[in-house]
Protein backbone atom coordinates (compact mmCIF):
# COMPACT_ATOMS: atom_id res chain seq x y z
CA UNK A 1 0.00 0.00 0.00
CA UNK A 2 1.18 3.24 -0.90
CA UNK A 3 -0.21 5.77 1.91
CA UNK A 4 1.74 9.03 2.17
CA UNK A 5 1.71 10.90 5.03
CA UNK A 6 1.61 14.78 4.95
CA UNK A 7 3.12 16.84 7.06
CA UNK A 8 1.33 19.51 9.68
CA UNK A 9 3.98 22.39 8.64
CA UNK A 10 3.50 22.02 4.51
CA UNK A 11 1.73 25.12 4.13
CA UNK A 12 4.28 26.79 6.53
CA UNK A 13 7.57 25.77 4.57
CA UNK A 14 5.68 28.16 1.04
CA UNK A 15 6.08 31.35 3.64
CA UNK A 16 8.93 33.54 3.58
CA UNK A 17 10.53 33.20 6.89
CA UNK A 18 7.78 30.70 7.35
CA UNK A 19 5.05 33.55 8.16
CA UNK A 20 4.79 35.80 5.45
CA UNK A 21 3.26 35.80 1.66
CA UNK A 22 5.18 37.86 -0.89
CA UNK A 23 2.14 39.94 -0.87
CA UNK A 24 2.26 40.59 2.74
CA UNK A 25 6.05 42.19 2.30
CA UNK A 26 5.15 44.45 -0.45
CA UNK A 27 2.25 45.43 1.78
CA UNK A 28 4.21 46.30 4.63
CA UNK A 29 7.07 47.82 2.39
CA UNK A 30 4.79 50.17 1.26
CA UNK A 31 3.38 51.29 4.17
CA UNK A 32 7.51 51.77 5.31
CA UNK A 33 8.38 53.70 2.17
CA UNK A 34 5.87 56.57 2.74
CA UNK A 35 6.56 56.59 6.35
CA UNK A 36 9.86 57.00 5.59
CA UNK A 37 9.16 59.74 3.29
CA UNK A 38 6.75 61.28 5.40
CA UNK A 39 9.27 61.30 7.77
CA UNK A 40 11.59 63.15 5.46
CA UNK A 41 9.34 65.70 4.16
CA UNK A 42 7.15 66.90 7.07
CA UNK A 43 8.43 67.76 10.66
CA UNK A 44 6.89 66.66 13.93
CA UNK A 45 5.52 69.19 15.60
CA UNK A 46 3.05 68.08 17.67
CA UNK A 47 1.71 64.33 18.61
CA UNK A 48 -1.19 64.31 16.36
CA UNK A 49 1.49 64.65 13.45
CA UNK A 50 3.81 62.38 14.37
CA UNK A 51 0.60 59.65 14.40
CA UNK A 52 -0.07 60.96 11.37
CA UNK A 53 3.33 60.21 9.75
CA UNK A 54 3.60 56.78 11.52
CA UNK A 55 0.29 56.03 10.75
CA UNK A 56 1.17 53.82 7.05
CA UNK A 57 3.65 51.88 8.56
CA UNK A 58 1.48 51.08 11.82
CA UNK A 59 -1.59 49.94 9.82
CA UNK A 60 0.30 47.97 7.26
CA UNK A 61 2.16 46.25 9.93
CA UNK A 62 -1.39 45.47 11.49
CA UNK A 63 -2.36 44.33 8.39
CA UNK A 64 0.43 41.76 8.08
CA UNK A 65 0.94 40.71 11.70
CA UNK A 66 0.87 37.03 11.96
CA UNK A 67 -2.25 35.74 13.84
CA UNK A 68 -3.67 32.44 14.89
CA UNK A 69 -6.84 32.25 12.86
CA UNK A 70 -5.12 33.94 9.86
CA UNK A 71 -7.02 32.80 7.01
CA UNK A 72 -10.43 33.50 8.93
CA UNK A 73 -9.88 37.20 9.66
CA UNK A 74 -8.43 37.43 5.58
CA UNK A 75 -12.14 36.32 4.80
CA UNK A 76 -13.78 38.55 6.78
CA UNK A 77 -12.09 41.55 5.64
CA UNK A 78 -12.76 39.76 2.04
CA UNK A 79 -16.36 39.47 2.96
CA UNK A 80 -16.57 43.16 4.24
CA UNK A 81 -14.61 44.14 0.88
CA UNK A 82 -17.51 42.75 -1.17
CA UNK A 83 -20.15 43.82 1.07
CA UNK A 84 -19.07 47.16 0.58
CA UNK A 85 -18.85 46.82 -3.10
CA UNK A 86 -21.79 44.98 -4.06
CA UNK A 87 -25.38 46.77 -4.56
CA UNK A 88 -26.95 48.46 -2.08
CA UNK A 89 -30.39 48.73 -3.42
CA UNK A 90 -32.26 45.24 -2.74
CA UNK A 91 -35.17 44.82 -5.08
CA UNK A 92 -38.37 43.68 -3.10
CA UNK A 93 -41.39 42.21 -5.00
CA UNK A 94 -43.32 41.39 -2.27
CA UNK A 95 -43.67 37.82 -0.41
CA UNK A 96 -46.18 36.35 -3.07
CA UNK A 97 -43.90 36.64 -6.29
CA UNK A 98 -41.86 34.18 -5.30
CA UNK A 99 -44.80 31.57 -5.30
CA UNK A 100 -45.78 31.86 -8.62
CA UNK A 101 -49.27 32.70 -7.96
CA UNK A 102 -50.45 34.35 -11.00
CA UNK A 103 -53.67 34.77 -12.50
CA UNK A 104 -53.33 34.55 -16.21
CA UNK A 105 -56.31 35.31 -19.35
CA UNK A 106 -56.78 32.36 -21.22
CA UNK A 107 -57.43 32.95 -24.73
CA UNK A 108 -60.25 31.29 -25.72
CA UNK A 109 -60.35 29.12 -28.79
CA UNK A 110 -63.09 29.57 -31.27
Amino acid sequence: MNHYLIPANTKKGQLILGLFRPVDLVLFGSGILITLLFLLTIQMTSTLVTIIILAPALITGFLVVPVPYYHNMLIVISELIEFFKNQRRYKWKGWCVGLGIRKQKRKKIK
